[in-house]
């Protein structure tokens, strides 16, 4: 736990369990959001080619989880830890422009 609460610099145990929490729900939520989506674009696992299909559903639950991210974590007090590590991530994949230099 010592070593979690280095590397994401927190202070105190209780942190961590709620980023852990907070990790596993919004992944939950960003797979349940994504499936209206995908139908949303008339993709459906039933009739759609699935080397379409699940390129596209992955993408979409790997871009909505990293947006609602921060908001899951405002609900769990934690906005400023999730907040900076959603811009880190997009940042890596070459959305900088989207955020302002700090």
């Amino acid at each position: 736990m010592s070593k979690l609460k280095e590397r994401w610099g927190v202070n105190s145990n209780f942190q961590v369990v709620l980023i852990i929490v907070v990790f596993s729900l919004n992944g939950s939520f960003a797979t349940y959001i994504a499936k209206p989506v995908t139908a949303l674009f008339g993709l459906n696992s039933e009739t759609s080619n699935p080397w379409m299909f699940w390129p596209v559903r992955i993408l979409l639950v790997f871009l909505i989880y990293q947006f609602t991210l921060p908001i899951v974590g405002y609900l769990f007090g934690q906005f400023k830890f999730f907040s900076k590590f959603s811009k880190k991530t997009l940042s890596r994949m070459g959305f900088k422009r989207f955020f302002k230099e700090s």
